[in-house]
Order: C-alpha cells, then structure tokens, then sequence
C-alpha cells in the first residue's frame, strides 16, 4: 500500500529482491539528512505484526520503528508473506532473506555491520525472536540486539492469553492465527521452535534483548517466561525507550539483564512460574 506516507521526516524508498520464485518488497526508512557515504549508523531489520495473517510493511509508520529512524538507524521493513497465502516457515524464510541483504548492502546503506539489529511488534516481534534462533544456529548473520514488542512466540495457551477478551486482540483471534500459521505442522509437542519461540528452553548465546508488553495483552504471560532471550547477559543501553502507559494498561518492561520493572499481582506471579516448553494443554491451538 504505497500510497500510505511516512512521516515528513522520514524517507522511504522500495527495494525488490528475489526469495527463491517469490520477489519480496523492502521498505527502507531513513531520516531525511540522515547518514550518507561511510557506514556509520545502525541497521534494523524490523518486521510488522498483524496475528502473521494480516498487517504491511508500512505498518512501520506508526511503530517504534520510527523512534529508531529519528534516533539515526536505518530501518529496513520486509513485506513478508501473509499466514493466509504460505504458513510457516515462508514469513521467516523472507525474513532471512531481508537479513542477508540488510547485511550485504550495509555499505549501501550506510549501517555498520557490527551494529545490526532485529525487532517487531506482536507477530513481527515473534518473527524476531524466531529470526535471532536461527541465525545463531545455523551461522548466519551476526545480530547485536533484538528488540521483539509484547511478541506473539507461544502457540499453546498461557494464563493471560486463555479466556482474554479484550478488543483488539483475544482467545479467539490467537486461536485463529496459530491455526493459520501452523497448518500442516505436527501437534501434541512437535511444533519447530522457530515456529513458536517460546518452545525453546536452551537460550544460551541469543542477542541481548529489550521487551515490553500490557499486562491485559494475551501474550503477557509468554514474557516473565522467558524474560524474552534471557540467557542473555550484556545490558542493554540506548534503545530502552518505554512508550507511554495508556489509560487502564499498564505496561511491564523485561531486559536481557534486568527484571521486570512492575508487578500485577496474582497473574504477575502465575506467569512468573511458567516454564518455557511446558504448557498446561496437550496441543497447540487448532
């Protein structure tokens, strides 16, 4: 949807590349004035949400990923294949793609090689996280941070994502949009940890990581389970820009080396005790 605009300080320009038979868009997001000639800025690969069936790249206009462009990085955001059309592992297989060439054209760009960064929101935070797993396990590009938002990363029910109604998003839209994603995969255990993050246990050697989510978000309890990467041990510094807490949410902070910075009381502590790759149901939600 190329008719959305960016900010009047913000330049975009497309790029297209090939992923397999498939041509994939790039948006890339500069801050006009912004760092020209040597590289010199950081490189942020940042994927949109939307559940993995819905969502666009453009998206990102009204994300954080634009804090980041003001701040002076420079944001690459992929059109990745909606859930609807391919499921897993189509939207991480483009993702990677977005990865290599951010990397490959980093003098292109202006980004430092060592300054590479991953982030999302919801769905696009999961692709992250998702991301980071398989580029440390199969040698790929060498990811300084990641920064995956309140991350849609664990396909089973937890606490606050059973029995949620809250408008935008609840039980019934994560039931749908695990469904879509996974169709096809094995249930009862079996689902690919780069499918659903939150299946992983060992986290040794992931990024340092930034997360925040509302505590009457679905995924609220997927994040004291995981401190998000926490086997991380490297603070994280610069990029730790809470949003503003909204009327009736509140929101929680997790770092890769700190803890989280507010409590909820019984739920709080409910998902506290949530253990990574042991969920309360059988099956994932079909």
């Amino acid at each position: 949807m190329r008719f959305v605009r960016p900010p009047a300080d913000i330049s975009a320009q497309y790029r297209v590349i090939r992923v397999g038979q498939k041509r994939l868009s790039l948006l890339i997001l500069r801050k006009r004035g912004g760092p020209a000639g040597e590289p010199q800025a950081p490189g942020v690969l940042w994927i949109h949400g939307g559940g993995y069936l819905m969502g666009m790249a453009e998206m990102a206009y009204k994300s954080r990923a634009i804090d980041l462009v003001r701040e002076g990085a420079v944001v690459v955001t992929p059109e990745y294949t909606l859930s609807w059309r391919a499921p897993y592992p189509q939207a991480l297989r483009e993702c990677h793609a977005a990865l290599r060439w951010l990397k490959e054209h980093a003098r292109e760009l202006s980004v430092r090689t060592d300054q590479i960064m991953v982030g999302g929101e919801s769905a696009g935070g999961g692709l992250a996280a998702a991301l980071c797993m398989y580029e440390k396990d199969h040698g790929g590009v060498n990811i300084a941070f990641q920064m995956p938002l309140y991350p849609m990363i664990d396909c089973y029910d937890t606490d606050s994502s059973r029995d949620n109604h809250e408008r935008v998003w609840n039980t019934r839209r994560n039931h749908i949009a695990w469904r879509v994603y996974l169709r096809g995969l094995p249930a009862k255990g079996r689902t690919p940890v780069y499918a659903s993050p939150a299946r992983r246990k060992d986290l040794r050697g992931m990024p340092p990581c930034y997360t925040f989510v509302g505590d009457i978000d679905p995924f609220y309890c997927e994040m004291p389970a995981r401190t998000c990467m926490r086997a991380s041990t490297t603070p994280t510094t610069g990029w730790s820009r809470r949003p503003k807490v909204r009327k009736r949410r509140r929101q929680y902070s997790w770092s890769s080396s700190g803890r989280p910075a507010g409590r909820c009381g019984r739920l709080r502590q409910t998902c506290g005790e949530m253990r990574p790759g042991n969920p309360k149901t059988g099956e994932y939600n079909a």
